[in-house]
């Protein structure tokens, strides 16, 4: 009774809260409708089409009305139905997998503010000028021959077209310079790179008007560590003379396919922070002349790293033909979900094949080749159209520059102003000194002859990208009409490239699938690192523990980043790299995941320790360990199997989500007596099951013991784990078809020749459904009785019979895919437990696994990629080193309440708060770990829990950076916080999450984000730390957009 009272005392609270805020919006809509002047003679019509504006304003706001109405009796129904749920907890057949939830109590809603949900509604409506979806289905794709520019057309021009308004040519000399490739990042600086940088120092100091630009800190940190005092000034000198320039600036040129936005950002950060304490200057233009395709995520990242302009090359040829036409290949690049312009950015499309200096200076290439004197008679290279260079000499000089000049004048027909940029460079350029002489001295003969003849109407130079961009908006502003901008809006990504035919480059995709895993478990290992240690330091730094202060943690913390940066590159996670490469970035990997463990390890001893000065008794090794082992760069990690006794030892959870979190924990034991027990000694419950050494042998000596461990925000929970005769775990049962395994040990095996019926795992939410191969066929959702197909199948592709096959870049296959055909039934594995069971089922080429829990569905599938031919991209190789893979899914089926079918005319959608949330949950597992060896004397907290709150559902924690300071090795007191709110569509139910987090509208309160620290300062930065803003104080309360990520350097004691 009670408790219905209280609803109706809260309904009715909501009810006038709605009238209410109905009342301000009618009033608002009233007051804020724009005041015209009356006109004589309009007055009655004005008033009428005002009136009609008044109404259409009114109903949209009733409609926004409705839909806070509606989420308002969700919340309340949900709550309801919550309170309702807590007071039963049916008890089920848990030795078949049914049963009731786990967490009864956890049967709640997400909380989301109404308001939070009109992003996602209204977003993708606004109207770029030019939308990819629109142009990819506006385009031929027919590719026929264009002339010349063969992917292109014919370009003509007025001979007096720059009669009034001069042709301005900026030539930028580059070298791209690969960390990694053919060969290794430290092959490739030894026989190449610091050769560029020694050259770049003489070379541009014979001559103030030369110009060079680079992009890789990777390599420039590699060789400024090797260099002397009078090399390091007189590189700071040609930064601050204009006439080296560093273009973004980021630890490599990173892949925008495969990389995840996590790693993207911390390469950028590296790269920036470098570049402040050695050099002091903060980039402002992008180039990314080799990524194989082009995210707008990318472009976002540079808008919010303070970058005003960028550059791009690698698109699909049709689409840049497709812009020539339109001269739209100079525009801003906006956000899909963008309501308004804050994330526009400039961007210039490179029109031509390459960025080499054949295609470069204009559309025909056997002219511009003609102008790469590194090509001249008598060296290495040649041109492949057949005409090579010639030395320029007064003889030759008119007929060459006019040549070279018509080239710069059909380039520029394809843009909007008459302002050119000419690449001058290709990969690892300017390694020899009569390279420098060739290049600039005969394009310096070019120039001078040019600017000295009024009649060509040109003014041509060497310059970097950002002399480019700056005289480019100088030209624009004086052109634009009523701050009108000359250029377009375009909004979509450049996916998925191809260079030439039908030569689509979406191989890379899923090339060496090992090591696109092995990185982002390495950035689930760096961020939990990140985090753990800043907070130990702090705790450190307070308790005055030396040894944890003088460690060597905050070094192999940036080796740890920067060898995850160099994996970014655009030859590394891409898989496109030769073999023993491959190798060189696993074996770094491996190296710093190794470290990372340690830093961990280290890091939530010190902060769980209830004596934090007793940390320098047990740091000598790594005390607590983690529970996964990777033997080899190129193994699978397996688990370490702890030794138990009657002494118990601790089992340490770490949770790095912002959230707090029920999982399930599995460590292997050597005990079948095993007991879990929490900090205090409570004993908790436990499945345990077989290990098996084989598909089909069971270790006598191992066990896995599984419990449910719930978990603070990117806190940690201390458990006890130990030996005992009175333990009582839950064993797990098994049935096995198409194999005969003997019962041996505590496990009982039931062998089934085949299955004559279908296998089926269920819980409270859902049943699953599988063939007589272990196969998933159909799912049925217990809420509402509704079957669902949801098959799961294997097929494979073959490769085409032309000329050009499949390889590490491209993906030609011979047509569609083939289904996986077995000859002899896979042996299947089934197993029913306490907390999760699962079908595993063995193919000849694949392992396949369906794990259920109690509170969500899991898939792990084991598949990979082998290709026996080259795709004559460069690489030269097939990709042969193929390593088993593990690969985890999760499959979240959800219910939409509303189903909108303008939905799929809108460029931008969103997924649910707990997808989000699912994909965060995989991105970052718990990492479980235990005492070495157990230590009677030692003395832990029953959890550390830095957060007084999780944060809300929609924000997820980037990172908790630690700063470096102006001392190598060392770091700062500060941090940098790093938040990114995810957009999300409110119309999927949000019951039975198991989450207890809410949304605030993107506002945290500064004074109740930790609950062990105090915010000595936060102020907001610039996404990569370059830029505070103009303003920058102090700030009490944080407050982002939706989609936003922000930068934030916080100091905390």
């Amino acid at each position: 009774m009670k408790l219905s009272r209280q609803f109706t005392v809260f309904g009715s609270a909501i009810f006038c809260v709605v009238i209410f805020s109905l009342y301000l919006m009618l009033d608002r809509g009233h007051l804020d409708y724009p005041k015209s002047p009356r006109r004589e003679g309009s007055f009655p019509q004005g008033q009428l089409s005002m009136l009609q504006e008044k109404i259409d304003h009114l109903e949209r706001l009733l409609a926004e009305n409705n839909e806070i109405i509606s989420n308002i009796r969700d919340s309340v129904i949900n709550l309801s139905e919550s309170v309702e749920d807590g007071t039963k907890n049916s008890k089920g057949n848990f030795s078949h997998g049914a049963g009731s939830p786990l967490l009864p109590s956890k049967r709640l809603s997400l909380t989301v503010d109404p308001a939070d949900c009109l992003f996602a509604s209204q977003s993708g409506s606004q109207s770029s000028e030019v939308q990819m979806l629109d142009v990819y289905s506006l385009i031929p794709f027919d590719n026929p021959d264009g002339g010349v520019w063969k992917q292109g057309f014919d370009i003509t021009y007025k001979p007096d077209e720059w009669d009034t308004k001069p042709l301005q040519v900026f030539v930028v000399p580059h070298s791209h310079n690969d960390p990694g490739w053919l060969k290794t990042f430290d092959d490739y600086f030894r026989e190449k790179t610091q050769y560029i940088f020694n050259n770049m120092v003489v070379k541009l100091k014979e001559d103030p008007r030369r110009k060079f630009i680079w992009s890789e800190i990777s390599y420039l940190s590699k060789w400024w560590e090797a260099i002397d005092v009078q090399k390091k000034d007189a590189v700071k000198s040609l930064l601050e003379n204009g006439q080296f320039e560093i273009v973004t600036g980021g630890w490599v040129m990173p892949d925008e396919a495969g990389a995840h936005y996590f790693a993207i950002i911390d390469q950028l950060i590296e790269g920036h922070q470098w570049l402040e304490k050695n050099l002091g200057v903060k980039p402002r233009s992008g180039w990314a002349i080799d990524p194989f395709g082009h995210s707008p995520t990318m472009a976002y990242l540079l808008k919010r790293a303070g970058f005003s302009h960028m550059l791009i090359q690698r698109v699909h040829y049709a689409v840049k033909k497709h812009f020539a036409l339109h001269k739209t290949l100079e525009f801003f690049w906006r956000q899909n979900w963008d309501l308004g312009s804050v994330t526009d950015i400039f961007c210039h499309m490179m029109p031509f094949y390459s960025y080499d200096i054949p295609h470069t200076c204009g559309p025909d290439p056997k002219i511009c080749c003609q102008f790469d004197f590194k090509r001249l008679p008598g060296g290495r290279y040649g041109c492949p159209w057949g005409v090579p260079p010639e030395t320029i000499y007064p003889g030759n000089l008119q007929n060459r520059a006019e040549m070279l000049l018509d080239q710069y004048r059909k380039k520029s027909e394809l843009f909007r102003t008459t302002v050119v940029l000419a690449p001058l460079g290709d990969d690892f350029r300017y390694t020899e000194r009569t390279e420098w002489d060739h290049q600039f001295k005969n394009y310096q003969l070019l120039f001078d002859y040019m600017n000295s003849h009024s009649q060509y109407n040109v003014k041509i130079q060497f310059g970097t990208l950002s002399d480019y961009f700056d005289a480019l908006e100088k030209e624009a502003s004086a052109s634009s009409r009523n701050s009108q901008s000359i250029f377009p809006v375009v909004s979509g990504d450049f996916f998925t490239y191809a260079d030439r035919d039908d030569h689509y480059w979406s191989g890379y995709f899923t090339s060496r699938p090992f090591y696109k895993r092995m990185d982002r478990i390495l950035e689930s290992h760096l961020r939990a690192a990140e985090i753990l240690y800043y907070f130990a330091m702090k705790q450190a730094k307070q308790y005055k523990i030396s040894k944890f202060l003088s460690s060597s943690h905050y070094v192999m913390l940036t080796e740890a980043r920067r060898n995850l940066g160099l994996f970014q590159h655009h030859d590394a996670i891409t898989g496109t790299a030769k073999d023993w490469v491959v190798v060189d970035y696993g074996t770094r990997l491996f190296h710093s995941l190794m470290n990372l463990k340690k830093i961990i390890g280290h890091s939530a001893l010190l902060l769980i320790l209830k004596d934090k000065h007793s940390y320098d008794s047990y740091s000598s090794d790594t005390f607590l360990e983690m529970d996964l082992k990777q033997r080899t760069q190129s193994s699978l990690p397996q688990k370490n199997v702890i030794s138990l006794s009657a002494e118990p030892r601790y089992l340490v959870v770490y949770n790095p989500s912002e959230q707090a979190r029920s999982s399930v924990v599995s460590v292997c034991v050597s005990s079948s007596a095993a007991q879990v027990s929490s900090a205090s000694g409570k004993p908790v419950e436990i499945q345990m099951s077989a290990v098996w050494d084989t598909a089909t042998t069971v270790s006598q000596t191992a066990y896995e013991i599984s419990f449910l461990a719930e978990m603070p925000p990117l806190g940690l929970k201390v458990y006890k784990i130990l030996e005992t005769s009175s333990s009582n775990p839950h064993l797990a049962k098994y049935d096995l078809y198409n194999g005969n395994i003997a019962n041996e040990g505590i496990f009982n095996m039931n062998n089934i020749k085949s299955a004559q019926e279908a296998i089926t795992l269920e819980n409270s939410f859902i049943r699953l459904r599988f063939g007589q191969s272990g196969l998933m066929e159909e799912m049925l959702n217990k809420g509402d009785g509704k079957s669902l197909e949801v098959t799961v199948q294997f097929s494979w592709y073959g490769t085409t019979s032309k000329r050009d096959k499949s390889g590490a870049y491209l993906f030609l296959p011979d047509g569609e895919a083939k289904p996986y055909v077995y000859t002899t039934p896979p042996f299947v594995r089934v197993q029913r437990g306490r907390f999760y069971s699962d079908v595993t089922c063995f193919f000849e080429h694949v392992t396949h696994r369906v794990r259920l829990y109690n509170i969500h569905g899991q898939i792990e599938v084991i598949m990979d990629r082998r290709l026996m031919q080259d795709d004559n991209r460069g690489l030269e190789q097939g990709v042969h080193d193929n390593k088993i893979t593990a690969n985890l899914f999760r499959i979240l089926l959800e219910k939409r309440s509303v189903v909108n079918m303008e939905e799929d005319q809108k460029a931008v959608s969103y997924p649910s708060l707990l997808s989000h949330i699912t994909s965060s949950f995989l991105n970052h597992p718990v990492f479980p770990m235990t005492e070495k060896v157990p230590v009677p004397t030692l003395q832990l907290l029953g959890e550390f829990s830095p957060l007084m709150a999780p944060l809300p559902c929609d924000i997820h924690l980037v990172n908790l950076r630690t700063v470096q300071s102006k001392v190598d090795g060392k770091h700062s007191n500060e941090a940098a916080l790093i938040l990114h709110r995810k957009g999300f569509d409110c119309r999927f139910s949000s019951r039975d999450t198991g989450l207890l987090c809410s949304t605030t509208q993107g506002k945290i309160l500064v004074q109740k984000l930790f609950s062990k620290f105090t915010v000595v300062s936060i102020t907001p930065s610039s996404l990569s730390l370059m830029h505070p803003p103009p303003d920058a104080r102090n700030i009490s309360e944080i407050n982002l957009s939706p989609m936003e990520i922000s930068t934030f350097r916080i100091h905390l004691r």
